[in-house]
C-alpha cells in the first residue's frame, strides 16, 4: 500500500519550526557526543589520563556547539525578547527617575559633604537643622531664620536628595553660636530726627554686648579665616534710611550670640522707643513754650 505524502499536513511543523530544530539539534549533538566519547574510551593506544582529557575537551566543544546552535535557531525570538526587555528597562527608568535622582543626589552629598547631621543649612527654600540624612532624603528641623528668632518652629521638613542636583546648598552652621542679627524700626519722619539718638542707641548696644564682646571678636575672626571672606562685625552698626511712604527706618545690625539675639533686640527696641518718645515730648514741650 502506497502512502500519499501530499495529503499530510505539515502546517503544525512549520508553525513550530524552532522547537523541531531544537529537538533535532539536541538529539544530534547527544548522539555524536556519545559515539565520539565511546570511540575515545575504546581506543587502546591512548593512556587513561589522556582519554579523560580528550573526553573533557569533547564535552566542552559539544556544549559550545549546542549553545551556538540554539542561539542561531532562536535568534529571531531572542531579538524580540531583547527589544521587550529594553522597552521594559526604559519604562522602568522613566517610572523611577525621581528615585534614581535621589540616589545620585546621595552620592553627590557623600562626595562633596556640603553638610552633616547637626548643621544648619538652607536648601532652595528650605532651611533648618539637619537631623537625618539617608539615600533618599534629608530631614530638617525647621529653624526660624527669616523671622530672626533663630528658634525651632516645631515643623519637620523632608527634602528629597534630588533637590541637591538642582538647587544650591548653603551651610549656615556658624550661625548656631553667633549671628549677624539685623532688625529695623520704622517711625514717622516729621516727629524726631533719628540722628540725634543714633549714638545713644549704639552706647546701649555696646553695654548689652560687653559680656561677650571678646568672644565675638575671636569667633568673628575664626569665621573669616574659615570662609576666607570678610564679614560684618563684631562692632554694632546703625543705618538710617527713609521710605517713599514717609517713614524713617532705623536699622540696627549687631554680631551677637544666637540665643541672645531676640533678647537684645527687644532691649534695644525698648531703649529706642524711650529715646524717641522723650525727644518727641521735648519737641512738643518746646513748641508749646514758644506759643
Amino acid at each position: 500500500m502506497s502512502i500519499d505524502f501530499s495529503q499530510l499536513d505539515f502546517s503544525i511543523v512549520m508553525d513550530h519550526v524552532e522547537i523541531v530544530l531544537t529537538l533535532a539539534w539536541v538529539l544530534l549533538s547527544y548522539i555524536v557526543r556519545r559515539y565520539t566519547k565511546r570511540a575515545i574510551r575504546l581506543h587502546q593506544k591512548i593512556e587513561h589520563d589522556k582519554k579523560r582529557q580528550r573526553i573533557n575537551t569533547v564535552d566542552n566543544i559539544f556544549n559550545l556547539f549546542l549553545v551556538v546552535g540554539l542561539v542561531l535557531i532562536w535568534s529571531s525570538e531572542l531579538q524580540s525578547i531583547a527589544i521587550s526587555i529594553a522597552a521594559f528597562m526604559v519604562a522602568l527608568v522613566i517610572a523611577t527617575k525621581e528615585f534614581i535622582a535621589c540616589i545620585i543626589g546621595a552620592f553627590y552629598r557623600a562626595s562633596t559633604r556640603p553638610y552633616q547631621v547637626g548643621d544648619w543649612i538652607r536648601i532652595a527654600n528650605y532651611e533648618g537643622e539637619v537631623t537625618d540624612s539617608d539615600w533618599l532624603s534629608t530631614t530638617l528641623f525647621e529653624v526660624d531664620l527669616k523671622g530672626g528668632t533663630y528658634s525651632y518652629t516645631g515643623r519637620t521638613t523632608v527634602v528629597p536628595n534630588s533637590v541637591l542636583l538642582l538647587q544650591t546648598v548653603q551651610n549656615l552652621n556658624y550661625m548656631r553660636r553667633y549671628v549677624t542679627h539685623t532688625f529695623s524700626i520704622a517711625r514717622a519722619t516729621d516727629d524726631v530726627n533719628l540722628f540725634t539718638i543714633k549714638e545713644q542707641i549704639l552706647e546701649k548696644i555696646r553695654g548689652y554686648s560687653e559680656h561677650f564682646h571678646d568672644v565675638a571678636i575671636r569667633y568673628n575672626s575664626l569665621i573669616e579665616k574659615r570662609l576666607d571672606i570678610k564679614i560684618s562685625g563684631p562692632e554694632p552698626r546703625v543705618r538710617i534710611t527713609t521710605t517713599v511712604e514717609g517713614f524713617n527706618i532705623f536699622t540696627i545690625s549687631l554680631f551677637c550670640p544666637t540665643e541672645e539675639a531676640v533678647e537684645i533686640e527687644q532691649k534695644v527696641t525698648e531703649d529706642f522707643m524711650a529715646f524717641w518718645y522723650a525727644s518727641r515730648d521735648a519737641r512738643l514741650d518746646a513748641a508749646r513754650a514758644d506759643q
